[in-house]
C-alpha cells in the first residue's frame, strides 16, 4: 500500500489539489474535528458502506495516526481500490479543522 505523510497531505491539499481524503474514524472522533471537505466513512461502517467509493480514483485514507485508515486501506485493496494511506493522521494535522 502506498503511504504519504500527513504534512504531504496538508500541502497537497493547501497547493488546491482535488483529491479524495476519507476519514475513517468514528463519529466521536470526527465530530471532534476533521479536515474541512473530506468524506467521513467510518471503519465500523466499511464493510456494509464501501460501494460508496468510486473504482478508479484514488483514496487517501486518515485517521487518529494511521493504523486503522492502514486496515482500511488493505481490506479495501482487495477490492480492487486504489489507496493511498496517511500517516500520522489527524494526531498530527496542523492545518484547518472543522467540528
Amino acid at each position: 500500500m502506498k503511504t504519504i505523510h500527513v504534512d504531504e497531505l496538508q500541502e497537497k491539499l493547501e497547493a488546491g489539489e482535488a483529491l479524495h481524503v476519507v476519514d475513517v474514524r468514528e463519529q466521536d472522533e470526527y465530530d471532534a474535528g476533521h479536515i474541512p471537505n473530506v468524506r467521513f466513512l467510518p471503519m465500523s461502517e466499511i464493510g456494509e458502506r464501501y460501494t460508496e467509493l468510486q473504482e478508479g480514483e484514488t483514496y487517501y485514507l486518515i485517521c487518529k495516526a494511521g493504523a486503522r485508515s492502514e486496515n482500511v486501506g488493505r481490506f479495501l485493496e482487495q477490492y480492487g481500490y486504489d489507496i493511498i494511506n496517511v500517516e500520522g493522521g489527524m494526531m498530527n494535522w496542523k492545518g484547518d479543522q472543522e467540528a
